[in-house]
């Protein structure tokens, strides 16, 4: 049975998400604005939960049709074969968004929708009042324009949390554009890669993630496999798959930070990822980063005021990681940051940027390739 998909993504990454949607085999991927579209069966929902990198979940859309009104909105759920995915007892809370539309009210959505759904598995099931006893089927709705499509969430909790992060340094970077710094930056695992301002050890992490090529769902679960309707050897067959395409290496993975107490955290982090082997962690101040090698790259992102230091310290402190890495020879770098002049503070104009967003903050990613 084909079914279609929408993989939410943070703006900037919806190209790197399409990507590898196709290299594992979708069908139909077509990247918008925050989100990847996409058409497979049961086992390419596993394959996506277990192995995407750059989006943060795998809703599965259950259809779309105007809702100009509460009463259409009403109408177009009820029309859906809801039943077809929920089984009797299944718990279907609601939530979601409306943008640009006269439904502007999201708990009156809510309301009209949880009553059209109930309604309509209802009458299937003969049932006046629903249980609601069963696995959770999380209905996620997103109005634009008075357009209304309806999901069901496959992930449960974002993908983003890979299951190695219970614990977090101050301003964390989320896991899927950690990511998807380590891919724009082409890190595959051969030469030296560097996090001089690790916080929490999430760049570094990623980047040996990838290197080995393990998916980043491999040991956690998701909502659909307590779904009825998904056997779990499409799970089971889902992630003996990834095991199977893993890498082994001598990888050259460093990370370091200011603060001890970070690098502690950002130890424990890589354990619990089952990558501490292959990350070296020391306590270091990247204002004195003197790294020599024959090819490597430097993917970071240092403070830059909004969050944990004023804006004139952050200045200070990437005209002295500049000036560090102007010394340094062999290596490029891919900086993540906010500060509109950074470029200048830096001392030297980046060879490419690209626009990304860590949570709501719009940053740019500089790149700096290595000198001869």
């Amino acid at each position: 049975m084909e079914l279609s998909f929408c993989a939410p993504c943070l703006f900037g990454l919806e190209g790197l998400a399409a990507a590898q949607l196709r290299r594992l085999g979708m069908e139909q991927v077509a990247a918008e604005n925050g989100r990847v579209r996409f058409t497979g069966d049961e086992a390419a929902m596993a394959r996506a939960n277990i192995n995407l990198r750059f989006a943060e979940r795998v809703l599965l859309e259950l259809g779309c049709f105007p809702a100009p009104t509460f009463d259409a909105l009403y109408e177009g759920v009820k029309a859906l074969p809801l039943e077809q995915f929920i089984p009797r007892d299944g718990q279907f809370p609601v939530k979601g968004h409306s943008l640009d539309s006269a439904l502007h009210s999201i708990p009156d959505c809510q309301r009209i929708i949880k009553k059209a759904a109930a309604d309509r598995l209802g009458a299937r099931y003969g049932c006046a009042h629903m249980p609601e006893t069963g696995a959770l089927y999380q209905l996620q709705f997103a109005i634009v324009k008075d357009e209304a499509r309806l999901y069901l969430d496959t992930s449960g909790a974002g993908l983003h949390k890979r299951g190695y992060r219970p614990l977090q340094h101050a301003a964390p970077l989320r896991e899927t554009l950690a990511a998807a710094m380590v891919e724009l930056a082409r890190y595959r695992g051969r030469g030296d890669f560097c996090d001089p301002f690790c916080g929490s050890g999430t760049i570094a992490i990623e980047a040996a993630l990838m290197a080995k090529n393990r998916a980043p769902g491999l040991y956690r679960s998701f909502a659909a496999m307590s779904w009825a309707g998904v056997p779990a050897r499409v799970w089971n067959e889902a992630k003996d798959e990834a095991r199977s395409k893993e890498f082994s290496g001598d990888y050259h993975i460093f990370a370091s930070d200011i603060d001890g107490q970070a690098v502690a955290l950002a130890r424990q982090n890589a354990e619990r990822a089952g990558v501490a082997p292959l990350i070296r962690f020391e306590t270091a101040d990247a204002r004195t980063f003197a790294r020599q090698t024959e090819g490597g790259c430097i993917v970071t992102n240092p403070p830059y005021g909004e969050r944990l230091l004023e804006k004139q310290q952050a200045m200070q402190l990437c005209r002295d990681f500049g000036r560090a890495y102007a010394a340094s020879r062999g290596w490029s770098a891919y900086v993540l940051s906010s500060l509109p002049e950074f470029e200048s503070a830096f001392g030297r104009r980046a060879d490419k940027k690209r626009k990304l967003y860590n949570g709501m903050i719009k940053c740019d990613l500089y790149m700096f390739y290595a000198k001869p």
